[in-house]
């Protein structure tokens, strides 16, 4: 108020002196016009509440609050200006004059003082580069211009017409300048923002980026920056694509056209990282009504109640109903098929963690062969139109529990699929193939990142944490892909199956994990401790390849798959038991299994599985309690049929 009370008064003896052409003293009455000025304008600006506001977040905006206080001062002036008429000395021009200077006089402060605060401001944050000068690039510098954690130097961009130019005096540079600035301002991190970039020049911006010694983040979309909901907690590390460096799969929705809309489906796992995903994509596919299986009780809430909100949001009038269920127990599913008839199943809940399920094989086998039994059992009773195993290339040329007892359920529903009658005939007396409606299928594919067992999270916590990164073996190779990719070709597969039909998902060239662990470090901004580099910030350390694991995983048993009409989606023919030699088999796996007998089991997997290869004994550091026989022992095979012995 007193800085504004002495522009106002500093600009009324300017306005005097340029209009009589000569340094000015008030004499007589001009001492009353002195006198008007700020005793107009201080209340004026009052009542507009130009001291209300917190300077330092106001910036534009209160240069053009000003800009109106100022003009409705100019408004009120005039009639006082014309009652000093009669005052010799008071020249009329007064009334245009002295509100124009006033106005440049206190925009200029405001304009300076905001200036000075944002200077000091900037000094305290990280120094940031934003790589795109586009609309979300200067959305994120406005984002980042109240914020105390970045300091913006600068945005990098290969527009030669925005080169050199300024953004809210920002400097535009070219790339060639980006090792020089960096250097000079001491960058630690670099954004990137252009949401717009195909997957094929992201990777190539990174791979560009990925010599400096930055961290490199990605911005959310351009709708959140544009609605102002984005903060520097919403500056992402890179996502998993960019972890692959690859194409992402192209969505074709004309593969699930009407093959999930309407129809009651299943997804057991739902709480799961792949049945989660399944969960997501099916409700947007407008089911009647979507049915989640799973026995953690707070993966299933967590998954219903995401759902639930989205389902709100949304206006879906789709049904949820979250089902806590065990697999293994063939009665509650039984009840669950006859309350809800569900019409097709996607089936993801297993024990999948290879070291975890090699200590606990009795538990592996009762869960994924045990439920993915009882699960065919009861959707051939009831009449389910098709069921769909999630596999996992494990399954191939196994040498752990959890990859063979993935393949005998594999089995399992191949030689259900083939059988010429029920098996079942027990229940459903007379049922001949053409009349068993069930299509059962299988997908099978690799590792995906981001889920709960993967070593992406691993890496960052570590990475955070200042490592050592910590691989198995620097051969160590994996076919990868990311949750919605996966999810979304197992749904395409599911949609064009028919019963029997076993699926391979295309997932690209396999990735060593080593490299992928160097490709994270560097990206993050930090640089890999080697013989090469030994002061770089973080190390690699191996561990030697844990229980079962191999260096290398393969998808396809047999030869000559064939392709199918989606390119990502192979169709593998592979040799399979016939069901009566397949339920004895499951008969011995299961008394085993029940008994925690691990010899037993081994054997028993082995005739299902003739190229599973076990470790041997002396290498085994864990050993597995027995289990009484009573245990979890819902269904046992008969040579050719299933028996209740509950």
């Amino acid at each position: 108020m007193a800085l504004d009370t002495f522009l106002a008064l500093v600009s009324m003896w300017l306005a005097f002196t340029l209009r009589l052409d000569t340094l000015h003293w008030p004499m007589g009455a001009e001492w009353v016009a002195y006198a008007v000025a700020p005793a107009l304008a201080i209340p004026i600006f009052l009542q507009l509440g130009l001291y209300k506001a917190i300077f330092r977040y106001t910036g534009v905006a209160s240069i053009l609050a000003t800009g109106r206080a100022v003009a409705l001062y100019g408004v009120a002036l005039c009639p006082l200006v014309w009652l000093l008429f009669h005052w010799e000395g008071i020249p009329r021009s007064l009334i245009v004059l002295q509100p124009l200077l006033f106005l440049i006089f206190v925009a200029s402060s405001r304009a300076l003082g905001w200036q000075w605060i944002a200077s000091r401001t900037r000094v305290r944050g990280k120094p940031l580069l934003i790589y795109g000068a586009g609309i979300a690039g200067a959305q994120t510098a406005a984002a980042l211009s109240g914020t105390h954690d970045y300091a913006l130097v600068g945005f990098i961009d290969d527009d030669n017409q925005k080169v050199g130019r300024t953004i809210n005096g920002v400097k535009v540079y070219a790339y060639a300048e980006l090792a020089n600035v960096a250097t000079h301002h001491r960058v630690t991190d670099i954004l990137l923002a252009v949401p717009s970039a195909t997957r094929q020049r992201r990777n190539q911006i990174i791979e560009r980026l990925q010599s400096l010694p930055v961290r490199i983040r990605s911005l959310p979309g351009l709708a959140d920056l544009a609605s102002g909901r984005v903060t520097v907690d919403d500056f992402l590390d890179l996502d998993l694509d960019d972890l692959l460096g690859r194409e992402p799969v192209t969505s074709r929705p004309d593969f699930l056209a009407g093959a999930l809309a309407g129809r009651v489906v299943m997804v057991t796992g739902a709480g799961g990282s792949i049945g989660g995903e399944l969960c997501r994509q099916i409700a947007r596919q407008t089911p009647s009504t979507l049915l989640l299986v799973d026995h953690s009780e707070y993966s299933l809430y967590k998954i219903h109640h995401e759902l639930e909100q989205w389902a709100l949001g949304g206006g879906s009038s789709m049904t949820l109903v979250p089902v806590l269920c065990n697999v293994c127990n063939l009665q509650r599913l039984e009840s669950i098929y006859e309350a809800y008839h569900p019409q097709v199943i996607y089936h993801a809940a297993a024990y999948k963690h290879v070291p975890m399920v090699e200590s606990n094989p009795g538990e592996a086998v009762i869960n994924n062969v045990q439920g993915t039994l009882n699960l065919a059992r009861a959707a051939l009773k009831w009449g389910v139109d098709s069921f769909v195993l999630v596999s996992t290339d494990k399954a191939v040329r196994p040498t752990n529990v959890m990859g063979a007892t993935k393949r005998i359920a594999e089995q399992i529903l191949q030689s259900l699929a083939n059988c010429e009658n029920n098996p079942f005939n027990e229940e459903i007396p007379g049922l001949s193939r053409s009349d068993m409606m069930t299509r059962f299928s299988m997908v099978r594919f690799g590792n995906v990142l981001g889920s709960s067992g993967s070593v992406v999270p691993l890496f960052r916590a570590q990475i955070a944490s200042g490592g050592p990164v910590t691989v198995t073996d620097p051969e160590v190779t994996r076919y990868f892909m990311t949750i919605p990719e996966a999810v979304q070709l197992v749904l395409y597969a599911g949609a064009m199956a028919r019963s029997g039909d076993l699926f391979v998902l295309d997932m690209g060239a396999p990735v060593r994990i080593v490299d992928l662990a160097k490709r994270m470090i560097t990206l993050s901004g930090r640089t890999v401790r080697d013989q090469f580099r030994p002061t770089g910030d973080i190390s690699i350390a191996f561990t030697g390849l844990r229980a079962g694991e191999k260096r290398f995983e393969e998808l396809l048993i047999g030869q000559n798959p064939i392709p199918t009409e989606h390119p990502r989606i192979i169709l593998a023919r592979e040799e399979f038991v016939e069901w009566p030699t397949c339920s004895q088999c499951v008969q011995r796996l299961l008394e085993a299994a029940r008994s925690g007998e691990r010899d037993a089991i081994v054997n028993a997997l082995r005739t299902l599985v003739p190229g599973y290869i076990a470790r041997p004994a002396a290498a085994r550091p864990d050993t597995l309690p027995e289990q009484p026989k009573a245990a979890l022992r819902d269904t046992e095979l008969s040579p050719c049929s299933l028996t209740n012995r509950s």
